[in-house]
């Protein structure tokens, strides 16, 4: 999948959309150890959907979340200047839409 950093590093630009993206001031073996407990709960998510075990889906949701605000990519922002989250909005909506059309934004992946 290609996508793009924004410049201030906040969101991922997928398929023209922002996606707030992992707290960059998380120490490596911090986000790494998240990250695998992110990848793990995807799996169980999907081996809770594969076999329709509804209890096991909800657990894996919750721990995909947990990962996911313990990453910074949910729940409250990592930045502290007080600009507003723009996660999944589409990026021609936002202030980054210059700079996207520029083609600045087409790296990445």
């Amino acid at each position: 999948m290609t996508y793009s950093l924004t410049p201030d590093g906040r969101y991922l630009v997928v398929r023209g959309r922002l996606w707030r993206a992992a707290n960059p001031g998380l120490a490596p073996e911090v986000r790494e150890a998240w990250v695998r407990r992110l990848m793990a709960a995807r799996r169980a998510v999907g081996q809770a959907r594969r076999s329709g075990n509804h209890e096991a889906l909800a657990r894996a949701g919750k721990a995909v979340d947990e990962a996911k605000v313990a990453l910074g990519e949910r729940g409250p922002v990592w930045w502290d200047d007080g600009a507003p989250d723009l996660n999944r909005h589409l990026v021609k909506n936002s202030p980054y839409a210059a700079w996207f059309e520029r083609g600045d934004g087409e790296s990445g992946g």
